[in-house]
């Protein structure tokens, strides 16, 4: 490579990355705004599943979201849905209109937009229904079931509705896979590969997941958690988010607000164990350490962080040690699950507690840990409790682990022009 274009690529990758648009569907609301306003209520929204049979399970809950209204779509067309795009598709919708990046006809403003999404099950609950009419002997339309089960149909069911196109990009290593997501938009804005990017994860309730989860007898059969001496195991969710990301010239460019930028990411595999994290929290705290890093900013900038928090002996254990080795002694950093609240939602995970851990910058107000009885010695002091506000914050960070050893951080801080 010319001297030239080493320089053109180092200045590409100094390019600040700002967020404009927030979106979710979640078990406590059809978008974000209701879901932050019970969020903040300390409400849970854990509820027996209705949504397949759950009778031979030792678990029984979850966290089940309401699907919203998608007007303008016929009801031959949302037959044809998963459950999967009808939660994503309207958490993009309302990213991008915050974003001032749909037309008065909820179109996109962008022919071209590219796509960073995370997801365990994709489209899994129509192979389920394809199984069953199966095994019933009934008559199903195979085809129609089959060619909208795979991930990237939900991402074309999202692009001919919204109206753009553009290169998809799923990403799926497990628990993770959100933040990663998001961090991978953010790469493809700081190299020069995009202006704008719409990033986040999805993920609905599938019989499959959920009788796995309970045959590992990972999952509560009563409430999660986290980071309580007691606790017994996760709470599975569903829920979709999305975050429009955009470089900081094109967001000036368009007149966009600009809620905050997307600082830091880090990300690392232990490879300790296919299900476990390692004990110690190392390969965690080095994705933090190299996050902070990357925004340029110190453990005592950050104000509140949006911990994994799954509830499970193991996980919490090393989350534990990693905030330790982190943020040592400091007491001031306050630290909550949101998954006590809506649940483990597997591949939208890292996105919807980025959006979280947005909105707390944004606001000041923090998520509080809810269903907290014996909270873990060392976090004890760390733990927010209800109406806690820490208003002027410099940032927030939000980390996620998967199976298999990923670990990924996020940072997004303060936008000062």
């Amino acid at each position: 490579m010319a001297p030239n274009a080493i320089g053109e690529g180092m200045r590409e990758l100094s390019r600040r990355v700002v967020v404009t648009g927030l979106g979710a569907v979640t078990p406590l609301g059809a978008d974000f705004t209701g879901t932050w306003r019970r969020l903040m209520l300390a409400e849970d929204g854990t509820a027996p599943v209705e949504l397949f049979d759950v009778s031979g399970c030792r678990c029984k809950i979850g966290g089940t979201a309401r699907l919203p209204d998608l007007p303008g779509i016929s009801a031959k067309k949302l037959r044809r849905f998963s459950r999967a795009s009808r939660l994503a598709l309207p958490a993009a919708r309302d990213a991008l209109r915050q974003a001032g990046l749909l037309d008065a006809d909820g179109r996109s403003r962008l022919p071209q937009l590219p796509l960073s999404v995370s997801t365990t099950g994709g489209g899994m609950s129509l192979g389920e229904q394809f199984m069953r009419a199966l095994l019933a002997h009934r008559k199903v339309p195979r085809y129609l079931l089959i060619s909208h089960y795979p991930a990237q149909r939900q991402m074309l069911d999202l692009q001919e509705n919204l109206g753009f196109t553009g290169p998809i990009t799923i990403i799926a290593n497990a628990c993770a896979s959100g933040a990663n997501a998001v961090g991978h938009a953010r790469d493809l804005i700081r190299a020069g590969v995009a202006n704008c990017v719409l990033a986040g994860g999805y993920e609905a309730l599938t019989e499959l997941i959920y009788v796995g989860f309970d045959c590992l007898q990972a999952m509560t059969p009563d409430h999660c958690r986290p980071f309580d001496t007691r606790r017994n195991g996760l709470m599975l969710g569903e829920a979709a988010a999305f975050l429009v990301l955009e470089s900081e010239d094109s967001a000036r460019r368009r007149g966009a607000e600009i809620l905050c930028e997307a600082a830091g990411y880090g990300h690392g595999t232990d490879l300790h164990h296919l299900t476990q994290p390692n004990p110690s929290g190392s390969t965690l705290a080095r994705a933090a350490r190299m996050a902070l890093a990357d925004a340029g900013l110190r453990p005592g900038d950050v104000g509140y962080l949006n911990a994994h928090g799954t509830a499970t002996p193991l996980n919490d254990a090393s989350e534990c040690a990693a905030f330790v080795e982190i943020f040592g002694k400091d007491r001031t950093v306050r630290i909550s699950s949101t998954k006590a609240a809506i649940g483990h939602t597997l591949g939208a995970a890292g996105a919807i507690e980025a959006v979280f851990a947005i909105q707390a910058l944004r606001t000041g107000r923090l998520p509080p840990q809810i269903n907290l009885r014996q909270p873990e010695p060392d976090l004890a002091a760390n733990l927010t409790g209800p109406d806690e506000s820490l208003p002027g914050m410099r940032a927030t960070m939000s980390v996620n682990l998967g199976f298999g050893g990923s670990n990924a951080a996020l940072i997004f801080s303060r936008h000062e022009t």
